[in-house]
């Protein structure tokens, strides 16, 4: 019963509460790096913060745009970092803001490719605010970045790139279409159930993935289906749920394979968590059953009734499998060796073996 627990200093949670950008960025400093997407928020939040220095992200952030994003803070002298955009936005944001104080070179920090040497300064004063429904990110102390001279995403990790604010507006994510809808609220959902079968679950973050799977099972598919805004404000809450479980109880098996294959494939994030989650969930369940895991398997049997099969969601969400998404059945060995070294692998209920991890891509494929 040993735990610990760490978030963001605030959350603001709430229909139009962007409108309150203005005040709380004027809180932490006078000149913003506004971190942003491409989406039509960005300019509702552009005309509440007129002294910012707008940086957009197009796509995964790398190494090399956080240096960019550096070096034009500085240059501009920025005092807060604002990100308004999916989860790589906000893991730009984060790591611009955290690189700025504590100085080096992003390769300083990040673990696999790097020195992974420890963040150690408070980063600039910096304000997540997430337009999907999926990552978490505005309440993780992580920061996944992309490598493309390694073809690997790695992270930056430490309690210093907590936000001091989260702000979740469900509003904002009223523009997603269908299939990002489902991508991103079945990423939601992988972690609101790997923290909660994770062998680091806790009490505490047990309480939100219940929550937050119950939100997921009545509202997902109305959030695909039709958008409606009472489906749309549970998913929004599942998706912050999910991100402070598994910034406090760790992830697994999906999310171990879905770092390698986010760096060697072109594929969304949240697309290669829905195509794997059915199989890692049956895997991960014969082997506890083999090694008799009791109490762990009376988790499996919790997620299915509240979710239901994960199978069939995945249908009617139209996810597609790894084949479909670009994935190589001739680079299995190579995802294989690069996931079984992968961070969230720590959290995995049980251990897997090579061919284990073969047999979860054989199912997702």
């Amino acid at each position: 019963m040993n735990f610990e627990f760490a978030t963001a200093a605030r959350i603001i949670f709430g229909a139009g509460k962007l409108k309150e950008l203005r005040s709380i960025a004027g809180e932490f400093g006078q000149r913003a790096l506004f971190v942003q997407s491409q989406s039509a928020a960005p300019a509702t939040a552009l005309a509440a913060l007129p002294n910012c220095v707008p940086f957009p992200v197009t796509g995964e952030p790398t190494i090399e745009l956080i240096r960019a994003g550096i070096r034009l803070a500085k240059q501009e002298q920025c005092d807060v970092v604002v990100s308004l955009g999916g989860g790589s936005v906000i893991d730009a944001g984060k790591a611009i803001a955290v690189l700025l104080t504590n100085g080096g070179d992003p390769l300083d920090y990040v673990e696999v490719i790097g020195k992974g040497q420890a963040i150690t300064k408070p980063g600039l004063p910096f304000i997540a605010i997430p337009t999907t429904a999926g990552t978490g990110a505005e309440v993780t102390r992580n920061s996944v970045l992309y490598s493309p001279a390694h073809h690997v995403k790695v992270s930056l990790r430490g309690q210093h790139l907590l936000p001091r604010v989260a702000l979740v507006d469900p509003e904002l994510t009223d523009h997603l279409p269908p299939a990002i809808t489902a991508n991103t609220g079945l990423d939601a959902l992988t972690q609101l159930i790997e923290p909660f079968i994770s062998c680091r679950a806790n009490p505490l973050t047990d309480a939100l993935c219940r929550d937050g799977m119950h939100r997921v099972a009545r509202s997902l598919r109305r959030a695909y289906a039709t958008g409606a805004t009472d489906a749309r404000v549970d998913m929004a809450l599942a998706s912050l749920f999910g991100g402070l479980a598994l910034a406090n109880a760790g992830l697994g098996a999906v999310h171990g394979f879905a770092a390698p294959l986010g760096g060697m494939y072109d594929a969304p994030h949240g697309a290669l968590c829905a195509a794997l989650l059915p199989a890692v969930m049956t895997v991960n369940e014969r082997e506890l059953q083999r090694r008799g895991g009791c109490l762990a398997l009376q988790r499996f049997e919790e997620v299915r009734q509240i979710v239901g099969d994960l199978a069939e969601l995945g249908r009617a969400l139209e996810v597609k499998p790894l084949r479909e998404l670009g994935v190589r059945r001739a680079e299995f060995p190579v995802i294989i060796n690069k996931a079984a070294v992968a961070s969230s692998m720590k959290g995995n209920p049980v251990q897997l073996t090579p061919g284990q991890l073969g047999e979860i891509l054989d199912l997702a494929w």
